[in-house]
């Protein structure tokens, strides 16, 4: 049993390789065998009806030659009997001789010549000599007459219908002349006359030999004494035999090859798309999942195929959409971590600050040890406020960043006259530093559509940054234009240049330019990110701009009111 576990699992091509084998080689040659031997036994079994029939049929010619022969001879002597005188009888000879078709001789011997034409009986034989038939009758006791025929008349007569045939006919005299012969060969007459056997069957045709597929037959007539040899020869069997096994064997080995052909055809699309199958297989599980199975889909793809191929695909799809969404969800949980690490982070230091200085302003404020005069009393205060309003924008920063990110927003759209909004957002950022803002706007510029509120936290958080990002002692700039429907509002500040890849990142959470190490100014890293989702929200537009020139801007387009 654990010899049969270890031998090796066949491919699907070696597999049908062995059933072509096992089913169509092996049967092919199988009927080859048993359809030749079929069609051997048959062809040999009508050689040898045929021979026999020929045999047959030749010594149904000769009897029938032979009694014409007779019969003309008995006329003969009857009329002989009748006429009188040499000269008489010679005359009805020659007539007779000149229309006779079978006779080629007549002569009228005497009872002393009986020396010459063997005993004085009547006789038919072959003479070698003279190699022809003759036959005697007697006319009385005296005389008798003497025909002879001469072979060829007799061939003439007895192989007429067999001129075409290929066989071998001997016809023998008594003690085994060759009186005729018909395809005659010195070889085989030797072969089938040293085969024939020694006693024979009289007036009966009999097949005899050793050869199966050469038979020989023979017919022993006794009247006259003749033995009829018919011979089979090797190019009849060659054409008969031979070249119906031949054809067979073509016919099976043609078979053979188309159905292996077709199994071939067959075999190598199926290996082609099994293949594709096991190539999407060990690509989805090495992690590949957008590997699609391509099928050669033809009349000799199965349907069970196609399916599996169809069915992989859409697995495959699944696969590779949940795949995505997985990793997308990676990604967004990874961008949580950091964002609660950055927040985390910036909450711990940015509040920490204004914390610091509120518990302190009002620690001192609280103490009963010493006195304060009014002027540092009311500074107390101011700076409590700024740090209070402060931890109030971080807070509102912080509480907007989900419904931005959400599209949760609850924005109130209405016509807002921006030159108010802008100047409102400028005293609200005042205080903060001593800086000059210009703000370059045409009269009776028309109204755009904003949230109020909104629009003026954008304004406070970009003038916010352009106080804390640039150069001290340069003023900050606000230009408003109108094109086509929209209005455009570029804030801009002197600030060190921004390589354009850095300069796309500002819109991020937590991003701002400078590092940890090299941070100089407060803030939580929102302020853009926020604007930018306040501004989409409210179907505008904004694009950050650094020159090298140094001179930094934030781009703002707002629908206006027209």
């Amino acid at each position: 049993m654990k010899k049969i576990r270890e031998i090796k699992r066949l491919k699907i091509v070696e597999q049908i390789i062995l059933v072509l084998l096992l089913a169509v080689i092996t049967p092919t040659i199988v009927s080859a065998i048993i359809v030749n031997n079929i069609n051997q036994h048959a062809v040999r079994n009508e050689l040898q009806y045929s021979a026999l029939s020929i045999s047959e049929s030749i010594a149904s010619n000769i009897e029938t030659f032979t009694r014409s022969g007779e019969d003309e001879l008995d006329q003969i002597v009857l009329a002989l009997k009748h006429i009188n005188g040499k000269q008489r009888r010679t005359e009805y000879l020659r007539d007779l001789f000149t229309t006779s078709n079978l006779i080629s001789q007549l002569h009228i011997i005497h009872k002393q010549d009986k020396d010459k034409y063997l005993k004085w009986q009547e006789y038919s034989t072959y003479n070698d000599s003279t190699k022809q038939i003759e036959i005697l009758k007697k006319i009385d006791e005296d005389e008798a007459i003497l025909a002879t025929v001469d072979i060829q008349i007799f061939k003439d007569q007895i192989f007429n219908i067999y001129k075409k045939d290929d066989r071998q006919i001997y016809i023998l005299g008594k003690g085994g002349m060759l009186l005729a012969a018909h395809n005659y060969n010195k070889k085989d007459y030797e072969r089938v006359t040293y085969a024939l056997p020694k006693h024979l069957v009289q007036n009966k045709s009999q097949l005899f030999g050793k050869v199966k597929n050469q038979p020989l037959a023979y017919f022993k007539l006794t009247d006259p004494d003749i033995t009829i040899i018919v011979n089979t020869t090797h190019h009849i069997t060659k054409t008969t035999i031979n070249t119906a096994r031949y054809k067979i064997i073509l016919a099976l080995c043609l078979s053979a090859f188309f159905i292996i052909f077709v199994v071939g055809i067959y075999t190598s699309y199926l290996y082609i798309n099994i293949r594709q199958l096991f190539k999407g297989i060990i690509a989805l599980s090495k992690g590949n999942y957008n590997r699609k199975i391509r099928m050669l889909s033809n009349i000799f793809t199965p349907y069970e195929i196609i399916f599996l191929a169809t069915e992989f695909n859409k697995m495959a799809d699944e696969i590779n959409n949940t795949y995505k969404k997985l990793k997308h969800t990676n990604k967004e949980l990874k961008k949580l971590d950091e964002f609660r690490s950055n927040l985390i982070d910036t909450v711990s230091h940015e509040f920490r600050t204004p914390l610091t200085s509120i518990k302190g302003y009002t620690s001192r404020l609280l103490r009963q040890d010493i006195e304060l005069d009014e002027e540092t009393k009311q500074k107390s205060l101011k700076i409590i406020k700024n740090q209070s309003e402060r931890l109030s924008r971080m807070v509102e920063d912080l509480l907007v960043i989900p419904d931005i990110e959400g599209s949760k927003l609850n924005l109130i759209i209405d016509k807002v006259n921006i030159a108010d909004t802008i100047n409102d957002a400028i005293l609200s950022t005042k205080h903060k530093a001593q800086r000059e803002v210009v703000v370059d706007i045409p009269e009776d510029f028309p109204d755009v559509f904003a949230d109020n509120d909104r629009l003026e936290q954008v304004f406070i958080n970009l003038i916010d940054n352009a106080y804390k990002y640039s150069y001290e002692g340069t003023p900050i700039k606000i230009d408003v234009n109108k094109t086509k429907n929209h209005a455009v509002i570029k804030i801009s500040n002197s600030y060190d240049y921004i390589p354009p890849d850095k300069l796309n990142k500002l819109f991020g959470k937590f991003i701002r330019i400078d590092d940890k190490t090299t941070r100089t100014t407060r803030g939580t890293g929102l302020g853009l990110f926020i604007v930018k989702g306040l501004v989409l929200a409210m179907n505008g537009s904004i694009e950050l701009e650094s020159s090298k020139e140094n001179v930094f801007s934030v781009v703002i387009k707002l629908p206006l009111n027209e």
